[in-house]
């Protein structure tokens, strides 16, 4: 009977020092750690609404390129892997500052008989305030990982605007094509008159020349659709769309160039917002945090608990306690110097990456300039020309002065240089994407992100 009332006495004292030694050790959420919740919290309502899918922009081909970029970062399983990392970090930074679980222990002596019999509850606590920095060091990794988010949705948004880019320059292409295909043709039917009536007997040269271009126009239009066709795999890949899903409405839209800030206001945004800088710079808050916990590892860590011999009468109890003893000074100095090793690294890379996107800033604003000249010389100069030369022609036509072969051989000319344009605004365009992506500004309005802004 004494030894179920012992028990009873004993599960009391256990109850009540556990409740008291968790209710004085527990470790309250940082600041940090509450924002790093609602922010994955509000991202996780907007992403994985409906279960795993919210609500999908509904294409049509007239849809503007921003509704298709937030399709693909709605929809595209790379964003979503990278949210559950975002939220997988967030959840790590409760485990990281708790407590370390409760042992139950066990002894008991026995010579005949059962001589002691003693159940106990032991608690493993850490140097003051270990465990708080080791919580900031957990919630800066979640900020890496939140970074690391950021900078996937704007690589999927990037990589289907680009992707929007191809399809509309290939339409536009195919057109011109066709466009040069009929003068083309046009030329050849008048080439074949002139020999036939015996006005001209150089034109069999004519003859072969322009079915041997018009063979050609051919041989791209067949290329341009085997372009078409693989541009828009890669375009439903953006759009996170598997190859069995059905296609999507494939976007009918002429290029326009994007409007862009200045230089400076360029750079500005690129170094407090650029995704890539933005993680490497929550990497140096980790490593800093990192320190933090390494050089607290010469502060002893100790356990505390309490026994009680259920077998005694009267009731006895036996607290124990153990402290360990951070004795080997070469192996916490070592442990410091590595963490701050990779804190100085973590800087060091911060630095490196502020060089290499200024020169990734300067070629996508060279490549811009490039562009711009070209557009502005074929828009100002060449196809104004050609407009005059046609005009020319038409008019010497019309007055006998001269046959109507110069007309479609002008225009095809025309044709050329506007194809010239759209290959040139091709590559701007993508290179205005590329700049957006630099300064954390490819993503539409209305996608799951926290876009990093010169405030975050």
């Amino acid at each position: 009977m004494h030894t179920r009332r012992h028990a009873c006495i004993a599960a009391a004292v256990f109850t009540v020092a556990g409740a008291t030694f968790l209710a004085g050790c527990t470790t309250p959420p940082l600041a940090a750690e509450k924002s790093a919740r609602a922010d994955v919290r509000a991202t996780g309502a907007a992403l994985l609404a409906r279960q795993g899918r919210p609500a999908l922009p509904v294409l049509g081909a007239d849809s503007p390129p921003d509704e298709f970029v937030r399709y693909a970062v709605l929809n595209h399983p790379a964003v979503a892997a990278a949210y559950y990392d975002w939220r997988a970090g967030v959840e790590a930074i409760a485990p990281t500052r708790a407590l370390p679980e409760p042992a139950l222990t066990f002894e008991a002596d026995i010579v005949d008989t059962l001589m002691t019999f003693m159940p106990g509850l032991m608690f493993d606590f850490m140097g003051a305030g270990k465990r708080a920095a080791m919580g900031r060091e957990a919630t800066a990794a979640a900020d890496v990982t939140r970074r690391g988010y950021i900078s996937v949705v704007l690589n999927t948004a990037a990589a289907a605007r680009k992707a929007w880019i191809e399809l509309a320059f290939i339409d536009e292409a195919a057109g011109l094509r066709e466009l040069s295909l009929g003068a083309l043709e046009r030329s050849l039917a008048l080439a074949n008159a002139d020999y036939t009536t015996g006005k001209g007997m150089g034109t069999l040269t004519d003859q072969v020349r322009f079915a041997n271009e018009a063979a050609k126009v051919r041989s791209d239009l067949t290329t341009l659709a085997d372009r078409r066709t693989a541009a828009r795999a890669r375009f439903k890949s953006a759009l996170g769309l598997a190859p069995a899903d059905p296609d999507p409405a494939w976007p009918k839209a002429v290029l326009a160039p994007t409007a862009l800030p200045s230089e400076d206001e360029l750079w500005r945004r690129a170094t407090a917002a650029n995704a890539e800088l933005g993680r490497m710079r929550a990497m140096v808050e980790m490593a800093v945090a990192g320190v933090e916990v390494a050089r607290r590892t010469g502060r002893p860590d100790f356990t505390l608990g309490m026994m009680a011999d259920l077998k005694a009468d009267p009731l006895m109890l036996r607290p124990t306690a153990t402290l360990k003893l951070p004795i080997w000074r070469e192996k916490i100095a070592a442990t410091i110097a590595a963490a701050e090793a990779r804190r100085d690294a973590s800087v060091a890379r911060v630095s490196a990456e502020q060089l290499n996107l200024a020169a990734e800033l300067a070629q996508m604003l060279y490549m811009v300039r490039e562009a711009d000249r070209m557009i502005a010389y074929i828009d100002g100069t060449a196809l104004p020309n050609f407009d005059r030369m046609i005009a020319t022609a038409e008019a010497g036509y019309q007055a006998g002065m001269a046959g109507p072969g110069m007309i479609p051989e002008t225009q095809l000319m025309a044709l050329g240089m506007r194809l010239e344009r759209a290959a040139a605004l091709r590559e701007r365009e993508t290179a205005v994407t590329e700049l957006l992506l630099l300064t954390a500004n490819v993503a539409p309005v209305g996608s799951p992100l926290p876009i990093a802004t010169p405030s975050s």
